[in-house]
């Protein structure tokens, strides 16, 4: 499924794979909230609740969408975070892989203090 992100008048393309986690996502779109960041990526709660699946990760890949179980949150990765090291991006604890940013997620990094964030079909 086709998504866009929006983030300081930033829009983004990206896609939501077809697992269990990410069609749970799909059903709760649009959302537009407030988010946080821990190194280069953002994260924020969502009213979506599921558990470690088939997909989870405990290495992610730049552009990658996750579901983080433990806070319930959608994280967008765009480089290291503060567990990181060697160039490997690493989450807080395992994410469930829902998805994928198309094209270049260091822009990102020039938005961080937007305040808000909305994702929604693409």
């Amino acid at each position: 499924m086709d998504i866009r992100v929006v983030i300081g008048g930033t829009t983004l393309e990206a896609e939501l794979n077809d697992t269990p986690t990410a069609r749970k996502i799909a059903e709760v779109l649009p959302f537009t909230t407030s988010f946080n960041t821990w190194g280069d990526e953002i994260y924020f709660e969502i009213p979506v609740k599921a558990q470690i699946d088939e997909s989870a990760r405990e290495e992610v890949e730049m552009g990658d969408l996750g579901y983080w179980p433990t806070g319930r949150a959608f994280c967008i990765f765009f480089g290291p975070t503060p567990m990181s090291s060697g160039g490997r991006i690493i989450p807080a604890s395992a994410v469930n892989i829902v998805g994928k940013v198309r094209g270049d997620v260091s822009i990102l990094k020039e938005l961080m203090d937007a305040g808000e964030i909305t994702v929604e079909a693409g």
